[in-house]
């Protein structure tokens, strides 16, 4: 990693987890730099927090430009965000979506039911829509981290294991609490779900913040043009067909159902 990317993480960590590691000094270009990556991962946020943690570091030479800007840029990040509801917990598979719901409503019904089990298993689920459809959530990613450090010894990972291998999720819920281990410092134990550690994880997660912009899931695909024809967005289609590979074999079934979802959405929104 380079050393905006080292110092990326560090403050993230520090913002999210109270983990702090010593800052190396940057020039002011690369400071804008990365807190243009912060704003594309809509973290500022946490960003701001782990740098309040870090305000009597000697090494901290954030320019008082950045430091001046950072309350409006918070109060814009947090229009961006909204809460996680039960319409963003699905998935694009037809059949895998409803077995979700199924073991949703059944656990809701027992006795012995564990909602912590169920907000976890939310949290990986809406994590694999986004990772799918706009690319990998760093702030999903630290989601799941607090969640677990919160709640974790109130969740079933016994029941959780079931679930995963029932929805065909494990290894994408490997991916992510492997992101956790490499990026934040978390440990093995504290992730249950992880039983091998994924070697791709970092390289992911840095790959993930090399882009200035967000990738969305909102841009075209396809419009139609004055003169009739069908036009398609050549750098979005690419975009999503590379990251559909990157992710292909964390999920087969909803990688290939969230590609051809996101195609079939943008021809029925074409303006005729």
């Amino acid at each position: 990693m380079n050393i905006i990317e080292r110092n990326f993480f560090r403050i993230l960590r520090s913002g999210a987890f109270n983990d702090k590691e010593a800052i190396e000094p940057m020039s002011p270009f690369k400071w804008r730099r990365l807190l243009q990556v912060v704003e594309a991962q809509n973290i500022v946020a946490t960003f701001a927090k782990g740098i309040n943690n870090h305000e009597n570091d000697p090494l901290l030479n954030i320019p008082t430009d950045i430091t001046r800007i950072m309350p409006e840029l918070i109060v814009h990040n947090e229009e961006r965000k909204h809460a996680i509801s039960n319409d963003d917990v699905r998935m694009n598979n037809f059949f895998l979506n409803r077995k979700l719901k199924n073991i949703i409503a059944k656990e809701l019904k027992d006795e012995e039911s564990s909602v912590e089990t169920i907000d976890l298993l939310e949290i990986i689920v809406y994590n694999l829509s986004t990772i799918l459809n706009r690319g990998l959530s760093l702030d999903g990613i630290m989601q799941l981290g607090e969640y677990l450090r919160r709640w974790g010894d109130k969740v079933d990972f016994v029941k959780l294991d079931n679930w995963l291998d029932s929805l065909h999720l494990r290894r994408m819920a490997q991916l992510q609490g492997s992101i956790l281990m490499s990026v934040f410092g978390f440990e093995q134990d504290e992730l249950p779900f992880v039983e091998h550690p994924d070697k791709e994880a970092l390289r992911l997660a840095v790959k993930t913040i090399t882009y200035q912009t967000k990738d969305t899931a909102e841009e075209w695909h396809f419009k139609q043009s004055r003169s009739g024809f069908v036009q398609n967005n050549t750098t979005v289609m690419r975009r999503n067909i590379l990251r559909s590979i990157r992710y292909y074999r964390y999920a087969p079934l909803e990688t290939v159902s969230s590609f051809f979802g996101n195609i079939g959405r943008s021809l029925s929104e074409i303006e005729e």
